[in-house]
């Protein structure tokens, strides 16, 4: 199983929006896809259609080591997709965690081993705590979803350090698959800038495929539904089909069959 975390520790840049599209197209390849859902929001799991009343068993135990992941994940309304969800008690996690020995290592102890799927995407919170850092300790390779805004430049070049000392002390075979240009709108100039300097800066580890300011992409998780499945044929949908083929392109040889 390739195991890909979404990772930028700024929010509101597009991380569970990604993280279930992507899922989505994944399993449509015909990949058994599982999405494990990380951060305390949970808002990945509700954009899937996982009702919190539904979420009894979570990353959250996977995590303290009171469940296994056959009991943590239950299947999605996608062919191909299980989910891991999420409930507010991982927002007590990151203290939790601190007394717990290999406190960045539980998640990769319990997706270790397993495969019954072919692709897992963590999706991360919005921070470079012990949750992260649990999802970077488990990830093969990890996208980074990155607005088009000047701030986020700086948020990306935290990351790539934090990134480095990953390497260095827990994970030393973590790369980066690519960084997706996210809520790009070609009306404003800044946009281009942004992209343009980030393509220059970063070369061809940033994907082709960007990613649109949508009302679609807004309005999917109201319903539940990746926005793949809630308009196929809107312009947010077509930039994730596509992402998605690119990020296919990029990962081990045996995986491209998919």
């Amino acid at each position: 199983m390739i195991t890909i975390a979404i990772v930028n520790q700024k929010g509101g840049v597009g991380k569970t929006t990604t993280a279930i599209n992507v899922a989505t197209a994944m399993a449509a390849t015909g990949s058994k896809t599982l999405l494990v859902d990380l951060d305390p929001q949970g808002n990945a799991s509700t954009g899937m259609g996982i009702a919190a009343a539904d979420r009894t068993v979570s990353s959250y135990d996977l995590l303290l080591g009171d469940a296994e992941l056959a009991d943590a994940m239950q299947p999605s309304d996608i062919p191909g997709l299980d989910i891991v969800p999420a409930t507010v008690d991982l927002s007590g996690a990151e203290v939790e965690l601190v007394t717990l020995e290999n406190r960045t290592d539980r998640l990769r102890a319990a997706l270790s081993d397993h495969s019954g799927h072919d692709i897992c995407l963590i999706d991360c919170p919005p921070s470079l705590g012990l949750l992260t850092l649990n999802a970077l300790g488990a990830a093969n390779t990890l996208l980074v979803p990155l607005q088009c805004e000047f701030f986020a430049l700086e948020g990306l070049s935290q990351l790539l350090q934090t990134v480095e000392q990953v390497q260095q002390r827990f994970n030393p075979d973590l790369g980066i698959v690519g960084i997706v240009l996210t809520m790009f709108d070609r009306r404003n100039r800044l946009t281009d800038q942004v992209a343009d300097d980030v393509r220059d800066c970063l070369g061809t580890l940033v994907f082709e495929s960007v990613i649109p300011r949508n009302v679609r992409l807004s309005e999917a998780p109201s319903h539940g539904m990746p926005a793949l499945v809630y308009d196929h044929n809107c312009a947010g949908s077509r930039a994730y089909i596509a992402l998605a083929r690119e990020l296919i392109g990029r990962l081990p040889q045996e995986r491209k069959a998919a």
